[in-house]
């Protein structure tokens, strides 16, 4: 690795921000098999911080990794999952909610806009934003503005998330060092770690989250098999693009998707002989 790239993954940091109870979300968390710490951030979200720094191992780009995280959380629940990323050279958000296409927004360092407008507008309409005056306040992000960098332009959008009940930890503060993100997770009273303990733990948890939600009813019969061949379908040209690009985090997306399809076939099979 040079000591250009070196020094952009010294100082990324992310968050992961999910729009669901710790309980829901602890549930599925560890489906990534990554070190992370978990909190509640206000009234229906929760916040997962990284332990580990796999952009620094991996060469590959914290946002792309971030991307991938949020994919795998968010195809395996029914709540979205908003990505926090940044660098030496940039910062940036990512959206994920379901089997939509992720969408995205990111300033330079300086906090010169350099991502779409429309990425706004599909960015308030999944979280159900107020179309009038939250969009005010997100158009004036994507605008010029001399006096703002670029954790301004992320502070602001995280200012607009708390008319919906975000509220982060203290200390966890975008563009703030990896190492301070950990420790300010670990002082809340009410933070716990996120550890992978299997897959049979794994599977349990991940029933567990699909039975108590919408998803009930396709638990098993018809409608499951087919939801359940369909994860499967999915996840297999998502695995190859994933081996070609040498993602980590697609990876990660194409794992999931095919384990839940497996177990959930698995699961239908299994009720069908109770």
């Amino acid at each position: 690795m040079s000591s250009e790239a070196s020094a952009r993954t010294s100082t990324a940091g992310a968050l992961l921000l999910c729009r669901a109870d710790p309980d829901a979300v602890g549930s599925v968390a560890p489906l990534l098999r990554e070190r992370m710490l978990l909190a509640p951030a206000g009234r229906g979200w929760t916040v997962l911080v990284p332990e580990g720094r796999p952009w620094q191992q991996g060469g590959e780009p914290v946002d792309r990794v971030l991307t991938g995280w949020a994919t795998a959380l968010a195809v395996g629940s029914s709540w979205p999952v908003l990505a926090l990323w940044w660098d030496t050279d940039r910062s940036g958000y990512t959206l994920a909610a379901g089997f939509r296409r992720t969408v995205g927004y990111e300033w330079l360092t300086s906090g010169t806009p350099v991502g779409e407008d429309e990425a706004m507008r599909t960015f308030a309409a999944r979280l159900g934003l107020d179309p009038v005056l939250d969009m005010q306040s997100l158009d004036a992000l994507t605008r010029p503005d001399v006096g703002s960098d670029a954790r301004a332009r992320m502070r602001g959008l995280l200012a607009v998330l708390t008319r919906t009940g975000l509220g982060l930890p203290p200390g966890l503060d975008p563009g703030a060092p990896a190492d301070r993100l950990r420790e300010a997770a670990r002082a809340h009273q009410d933070a716990r770690p996120v550890e992978w303990t299997g897959w049979r733990d794994a599977a349990r948890a991940e029933f567990d989250v699909v039975e108590s939600g919408p998803l009930g009813p396709w638990m098993r019969g018809p409608r499951a098999r087919k939801l359940a061949a369909a994860q499967v379908a999915a996840a297999l040209p998502l695995a190859a693009w994933a081996v070609r690009r040498r993602s980590g985090g697609w990876a990660t997306a194409a794992g999931i998707l095919l384990a839940q399809g497996a177990l959930g076939l698995a699961y239908d099979r299994m009720r069908a002989h109770d």
